[in-house]
């Protein structure tokens, strides 16, 4: 089952379907868009950028486009699939928006759990879009983005009731996130707390302090994106080790092999061919 809403003048689109949604990515490959896939009574089974990861039943996980997806099993999943030019315009929006808790680069890719009642309040939301998706008029639009506005606000409220962001408090979740966007933004030609910390009108120390309850130090989140970039390009590319460390912002390629080492244990190449074995 696929239902699918575009709209021409803004080349928005949005997905709703079940696993037959996944079939395209029985390989791994980027998935270009932000998807939330929410299993039923059956767990499921994927690799996230090369990662293993099994879904158990009535849960929910979130994605963003940059991520690489392969679908290995699964079951009656509902799948919302759809781009930033059906959503995103709500950026400016702190908590819900496409630079959310949901999508802004968490430490762990986010899988929420439901209870039996949050089970029947996202089954019947689900209907609402089914009911919407066949109904054709000049507020259609609207109506899809007002749902997968309340999509995200009642799962974003969830990730805050189950994650470690109800451990910490408000203000470190807000400068935690503001700083995960800023190295997403520039991580490939900023590699420095102090930029950062400039960027977030803090000293270095105050916002390493700062993350003094998380398990990563500011660096740590730094260097975690750069080497996550590097492994995509060395699995998904056949870019040299001298072409991707230019990418991610090292003028000299042994910089990046003794980061990626020490991060991971293995070198690049030893990284990429075990990559082609698997």
């Amino acid at each position: 089952m696929q239902k699918r809403f575009t709209e021409f003048s803004t080349g928005a689109f949005l997905n709703l379907g079940d696993e037959s949604l996944l079939q395209a990515y029985d390989l791994s490959k980027e998935l270009g868009h932000f998807s939330f896939i929410m299993t039923q009574d059956e767990s499921a089974t994927f690799s996230i950028d090369g990662i293993p990861t099994t879904v158990p039943p009535y849960n929910i996980l979130s994605l963003t486009p940059i991520q690489h997806l392969q679908y290995v099993e699964g079951r009656n999943l509902k799948v919302f699939q759809f781009n930033r030019e059906f959503y995103c315009i709500k950026d400016h929006d702190k908590e819900v928006s496409c630079i959310g808790l949901l999508f802004f680069g968490n430490e762990h890719i986010p899988i929420i759990p439901l209870t039996e009642e949050d089970k029947e309040k996202y089954e019947l939301l689900h209907q609402v879009f089914l009911d919407e998706l066949e109904t054709t008029d000049t507020i259609q639009a609207e109506m899809l983005r007002m749902l997968m506005a309340r999509f995200i606000i009642k799962t974003t409220r969830l990730l805050k009731r189950n994650g470690t962001a109800q451990k910490l408090f408000k203000s470190k979740i807000e400068l935690l996130r503001q700083f995960n966007i800023l190295v997403e933004a520039h991580f490939k030609k900023e590699h420095s707390v102090s930029f950062y910390a400039e960027q977030l009108h803090k000293s270095p120390k105050t916002l390493s302090n700062s993350f003094g309850k998380l398990d990563k130090s500011p660096l740590k989140i730094i260097h975690d994106r750069i080497i996550l970039e590097a492994k995509r390009l060395l699995r998904y590319t056949d870019k040299s080790a001298k072409e991707i460390a230019y990418e991610v912002g090292f003028d000299d390629a042994s910089h990046l092999s003794r980061l990626f080492k020490k991060q991971t244990g293995v070198s690049p190449s030893q990284f990429k061919k075990e990559a082609e074995l698997v």
